[in-house]
């Protein structure tokens, strides 16, 4: 029966299967922060309207889920005043990575819809170690329509085909 056991395992190190390289390591810690609205056309910013309010949470959400899988999520809910404080992060200058090392996450992730007409928005999301505040990945797609369906479409694509369509520099 042992030399049987052996035979396998060396069959199965011989295929590579068993090699610790090809071991899926558990995934990253990130603070997934809410998607920002950026409205340049109002003069000293405004508060997002309900209906881009309603957006920017359906976007959030459909974010968090999409990275699964790919990050661990950290909880951000003892941050949320100082989130509150800092907003918005994506011209803070460092406070996201600040505000994740310190949730405990090795990965920031946040991002913003910018307004530029009623119908063209423009989606940015970036990946940052929460260490070293380096931009490992980011992406920008634009949002044709003002509707759910193509923001969350738009969220879906980034994470697919810019923020996780290959490893993550040094994270493999």
């Amino acid at each position: 029966m042992l030399p049987a056991r052996l035979l396998l395992l060396a069959a199965l190190l011989l295929a590579g299967v068993l090699r610790p390289e090809f071991a899926r390591a558990a995934p990253e810690t990130a603070a997934v922060f809410g998607i920002e609205l950026l409205d340049p056309g109002a003069v000293g910013g405004r508060p997002p309207r309900p209906e881009e309010a309603r957006r920017l949470a359906l976007a959030t959400d459909t974010l968090r889920a999409a990275v699964q899988g790919q990050v661990e999520s950290v909880d951000l809910a003892p941050k949320a005043a100082e989130i509150r404080k800092e907003a918005p992060l994506y011209k803070c200058e460092g406070c996201a990575e600040r505000i994740a090392k310190e949730a405990g996450a090795r990965l920031a992730i946040y991002g913003y819809v910018q307004r530029n007409t009623n119908q063209i928005l423009n989606l940015s999301i970036t990946i940052s170690d929460a260490e070293s505040g380096k931009v490992l990945r980011g992406g920008q797609v634009v949002i044709r329509g003002d509707t759910d369906e193509t923001w969350l479409h738009s969220v879906r694509w980034l994470v697919k085909n810019r923020l996780f369509a290959e490893p993550l520099p040094n994270r493999s």
